[in-house]
């Protein structure tokens, strides 16, 4: 018994940590899931507030890890982890059974999981965190106390060290489509072998001041009755498949309207490509910076913006109107800097890492 809760213990404090680990490389993406889990449920008001409860829930992950592999206050832990289970399975439970969430972001981008993959895994978990709970009497410290508090508090600090550099700068690893090496281009469309949707159209007809619903194969043996009334088609989807870009909804519009992304994406030499989410105008003169030397490198650069005539107002460069979706992916520090190479990312740094991108030019 003792060598099974001992190894039960350090799996789910090694799976603990790892995972407050992952997601700590990247907790605005932890917190722009946490907003998608808002939206459906309707609670927009917790959207101002989404980073940081990932920063916090990040935290929590990785000293209950920590407090569980070496045992320590494992009576008070052992409740902690407990609802911890308890409420992440009713997370991946709701995306199983709802259908409304395909991804429930429980290791990031870099280890993604879908929705039902997520959820046995967390009843494995709950089984063996149960385990644990039934035992906790049983389960005695590994360290003395001050060493217990001394490795909470190492934990805690390092927790808020690391979510703290990559909200500055950018993620230590960059688990993202966007990342370097990738083409934009290529990126934006569907792999080869990919399966696409399995739908059936769907009929909606009015009869007798009711609707009555029925797909091409399943028409009504009266159908010919004048009293059916067209109402509506559609394409219902019966099997999701998984035939989708890694990039998507990437465009860049200029300032006629017009989707310019192929054109800009595809033209030779090098670009710089300034995102930006929400744009502030004490980044003008950084930008201007930018914008000097790019043209003294002869690089063209422009900036991606949903809030381009914004920008415009602020900065004397080229800006093109984005998806906000997609510039939460591509900037996960706002601003980030792209070096691109007909399409190829080449590099990237958040602004706060002007100087390194200057450095960087100035070499080529």
């Amino acid at each position: 018994m003792k060598i099974l809760l001992t190894l039960t213990r350090y799996i789910v404090g090694v799976l603990f940590i790892f995972s407050g680990l992952v997601k700590a490389n990247d907790p605005m993406g932890l917190s722009y899931k946490m907003q998608e889990f808002f939206e459906v449920w309707g609670i927009h008001f917790l959207n101002d507030y989404s980073l940081s409860l990932s920063i916090l829930m990040i935290i929590f992950e990785i000293i209950a890890g920590v407090a569980v592999m070496i045992g320590w206050r494992f009576r008070l832990f052992s409740w902690l982890l407990l609802l911890l289970i308890i409420f992440f399975t009713f997370l991946t439970a709701y995306a199983v059974f709802s259908g409304n969430i395909r991804e429930c972001g429980c290791f990031g981008d870099c280890f993604k999981l879908q929705a039902m993959e997520s959820f046995i895994k967390d009843l494995v978990l709950t089984l063996m965190i149960v385990f644990l709970f039934i035992n906790r009497n049983k389960i005695k410290s590994q360290v003395s106390n001050r060493v217990g508090i001394i490795s909470m508090g190492l934990a805690t600090i390092f927790s808020f060290g690391l979510q703290g550099y990559v909200l500055k700068h950018l993620p230590l690893v960059d688990c993202l489509p966007y990342k370097k090496g990738h083409n934009i281009l290529e990126k934006r469309k569907i792999p080869a072998g990919a399966i696409p949707d399995s739908t059936v159209i769907n009929f909606v007809y009015a009869k007798n001041s009711q609707e009555v619903e029925f797909d091409s194969d399943h028409f009504p043996g009266d159908f010919n009755d004048s009293t059916y009334k067209f109402v509506r088609r559609y394409d219902k989807v019966i099997r999701k498949g998984n035939a989708e870009p890694p990039i998507k909804d990437f465009v860049l519009i200029n300032e006629s309207n017009v989707d310019a992304t192929e054109a800009i994406l595809n033209q030779p030499g090098k670009m710089i490509i300034v995102f930006t989410k929400q744009w502030q105008s004490n980044w003008k003169d950084d930008i201007q910076k930018l914008a000097v030397l790019a043209k003294e490198k002869n690089i063209s650069m422009l900036i991606a913006s949903a809030t381009a005539d914004q920008v415009r107002e602020d900065v004397k460069v080229p800006v093109m109107k984005s998806d906000l979706v997609a510039i939460k992916t591509a900037a996960r520090v706002d601003p980030t800097i792209y070096l691109l190479d007909q399409g190829t990312i080449v590099e990237k740094w958040a602004l706060n890492d002007l100087d390194e991108a200057i450095e960087f030019l100035n070499k080529k």
